[in-house]
């Protein structure tokens, strides 16, 4: 979380609040629809004490998202459940990877912070220095030839 205490009343689009049939109406699905959805594992509500579903508005946007992938784009509900699911994955590997990359860039952080520390413990007092000078000039090595004794 981000530290902050959250309001328990407080509606976000996860908050189960829709009966059976004001979902259907939402989603412009039957009710009977909604069910056999949920029972193919589609979208899963969430239930109450007495077992009836209450549906989000994150379940009504996926309720639109499968009629659309049905009727317009003609997928079967055994790909819509893959797609969903793949979907899903893509979603908690982002999740993953902006995780990953935070830990990366504090790691990376906490580094520099080590490496400037490192450079300002040096004692330059002790440090000899000299002024290299270029020089042009070329050395050329020869080896000695050996002589032979007679």
């Amino acid at each position: 979380m981000d530290g902050r205490r959250r309001n328990p009343y407080e509606l976000t689009e996860d908050t189960p609040v829709y009966v059976i049939s004001v979902a259907a109406q939402l989603s412009g699905l039957h009710p009977q629809t909604l069910r056999q959805y949920d029972r193919l594992g589609l979208v899963s509500p969430d239930r109450t004490a007495g077992r009836g579903r209450r549906y989000s508005a994150r379940d009504i946007e996926l309720l639109r998202q499968v009629q659309q992938l049905s009727q317009d784009e003609g997928i079967n509900l055994a790909g819509i459940k893959r797609i969903i699911e793949l979907e899903n994955q893509v979603a908690a590997l982002q999740s993953r990877v902006a995780e990953l990359q935070a830990a990366l860039d504090g790691a990376a952080a906490t580094m520099r912070q080590r490496e400037a520390a490192v450079h300002a413990s040096y004692r330059r007092d002790l440090v000899p220095y000299q002024e290299v000078q270029q020089t042009s000039a070329l050395v050329v090595w020869r080896p000695k030839r050996q002589q032979q004794a007679d």
